[in-house]
Order: C-alpha cells, then structure tokens, then sequence
C-alpha cells in the first residue's frame, strides 16, 4: 500500500516527492508578504519525522547554511520517514541581521506563543501549530549571540537511556551539555510535549565559520541514521565519543576596558588560570580574569571591549577532564571539511 501524503500548512506532499512551502507569517509595513520558508522531504517508507530548524535567532547564520548542505545531501534520495527542513524560522530578524523580532521579543522565548500575544508569541504559535507540532523528532540549530562564539556542542535534557541521549550521543559533537530547559524555548515546549530534542551550538553569529557548519551537516545526518531514516553503510569514520559536562559557568570582566585574551577556545584550563587580561586604554588600570573551575573553554567573546561584569569565557566541567580534552583535540584535528558536494 502506498504511503499517504504529507500535508503541511494545507500543502500535501506524496510519498517520494520534495516540496518546498512558503508559510505566509506576517506582512511588513509594505504590504509585501512574509513567510517562512520550509522544504518537505516525504519518504515512500515509514519512519520519523524529523524538524531540522535553523535561525530562530536571526542573525545566527551558521544554521541557515547547514540546512541548505543537508537539503543537497545525496543521502536525502532514500529517506524513512519525513524530514521538514526550515532554514530561517525568525524570518523578521534574519531580513534585518538581528537576532530578536522587530519588538525587541527573543522569538526563543515566546513558545508555545499565542494567537493573540505579542509579535513573538504570535510567530511561536504560528511555528508550532503550522511546523513544529509535525515532528516525533527535533534539532534545534543555533550559534553564540553576536560578538561571541562556541565551540561545537549539544545541549539537552538527558535522561539515561533516552531517545535524546541517543541522538546527542549519535551527532559527534565533541562536549555535550546535560543543560536545564529554558521556559519559553522551543526545547522546552517539544521536550514537555515528550518529542527528543537536541540543540546544536557552534560558531558566532552574523559568520559563516566552516569549523562550525561542517560539523553540523554531519551531526544531523548521524541523527537520521541512528534513529532509522537513513539506511545502508556510512563509509566515514565515526566521531570520537563526546563528553558529558557536568556544568558550566561564565569569568567575567572585573573591570571596564579592553580584553586580551591568554586563551584560545576549546582550550584546557585550571581553576585559577589566567584566561585574559582587561586594561583601560592607557593601561593604568588592568584587572585579571582567571577561570572559575578546572574545564574546557566552550565559548568566549570576540570582542575586545568589555564592560565590568560582562560574561567573556564560558568554561564547561567535566568528571573527567583528561578525556574531555582528548575529544576535543580529536574533534578539532578531523576539521578539515571535504567540499560541500561530498555531504
């Protein structure tokens, strides 16, 4: 028996087939219509549906570029299962190179929205009732906020033995981090609605960072293998398996002025050490910024003027800090990306 059609914000798409939907979200002061675009990959064979969505912050390019690679994948031609893809999900912010909504509104914070709230909560419910309600499965793909980047990693609520933890376990980001949800996410919505979720962070916004978008082609195409979307043997070489944080925390500037780094990201450092140094620009004043706990750098700013308090080097714990930096030097020895025609 054949399959039935996918339908998607009143468009049905046939088992076998690709269709790309304009989603009609709002206008612009213009009149000239709004919509978020997705593509629908329909399988002829039973599986999963997986939502893969990128630029829910506007400016967080990275995930907009990884989307279009995966949607080139040969490896789309045999899919189980439905695979929605939606490269630009904040649509307002991504026109203006911002990563809120014209109201200022964090789009991420807005879930499950409303019909009849403000512009976020109404884009949210939108998302949610047109794309994201769809989905047995989801990876959320972001970057650091301007002026900051990450080092590629997974953040997920784990549960031993979950279908989550296989997915994050399965992406091959070096750090994955057990991260508490966040009310108003959409990892808190699918999550509280039992739909596996991961988010992949890795480079800085308003960038393409290739360290970054490789990776994450990969990642999402290991997820559709492990959880049954994509058949047949992988003939590259499995990642390094990733480490398991324990917890995080932020050094901050002690003081005004401008930031000399002393570390590189994904660097090991030591409770105490020395991760950069804040001076005013005579250098008359300079205060140190030195790392909370023993752990791997997992984000940082790059932008050498701080205010006093400003979050500057995010530092990630581990119970076993050896093999946390041995994955991450394994994961950053294998960055040497074949041309995206290969994915």
């Amino acid at each position: 028996m054949a399959r039935a059609p996918f339908e998607l914000a009143g468009v049905r798409v046939a088992a076998g087939s690709r269709t790309q939907i304009d989603v009609p979200v709002a206008r612009l002061y213009t009149h000239a219509p709004l919509h978020i675009p997705v593509e629908v990959v329909h399988g002829r064979q039973h599986g999963p549906v997986l939502l893969v969505c990128g630029g829910i912050h506007g400016d967080e390019i990275n995930s907009v570029e990884i989307v279009r690679r995966l949607l080139r994948s040969r490896q789309l031609q045999s899919v189980r299962g439905t695979l929605i893809a939606a490269p630009i999900v904040n649509v307002f912010g991504f026109v203006q190179h911002s990563r809120y909504l014209p109201d200022r509104r964090d789009l991420n914070r807005c879930f499950p929205g409303s019909e009849s709230g403000s512009l976020g909560g109404r884009v949210a419910a939108l998302f949610r009732e047109q794309i994201v309600d769809h989905a047995t499965h989801i990876v959320d793909l972001h970057t650091g906020a301007i002026h900051r980047t990450n080092l590629p990693q997974i953040r997920a609520q784990l549960s031993p033995g979950s279908e989550t933890e296989r997915m994050a376990n399965a992406f091959g980001a070096p750090v994955i981090l057990n991260a508490e949800l966040r009310e108003g996410s959409l990892r808190h919505y699918a999550q509280n609605r039992g739909i596996p979720v991961l988010t992949y962070e890795a480079g800085e916004a308003l960038r393409f960072d290739e360290w970054a978008i490789a990776p994450g082609v990969r990642g999402v195409l290991r997820v559709m293998r492990r959880i049954g979307m994509l058949t047949g043997e992988h003939r590259r070489r499995p990642p390094p398996p990733a480490e398991l944080a324990n917890g995080s925390s932020w050094a901050r500037a002690p003081i005004d002025g401008i930031l000399r780094p002393q570390v590189r990201l994904g660097a090991r450092v030591a409770k105490g050490e020395l991760l950069g140094k804040v001076a005013d620009p005579f250098g008359n004043a300079e205060g140190e910024v030195r790392s909370m706990a023993d752990g791997i750098v997992i984000g940082m700013s790059r932008l050498p003027l701080a205010n006093e308090g400003e979050a500057l080097f995010h530092v990630a714990r581990f119970d076993a800090i050896e093999e946390a930096e041995s994955a991450v030097e394994s994961f950053q020895s294998s960055l040497e990306p074949p041309p995206d025609s290969l994915y």
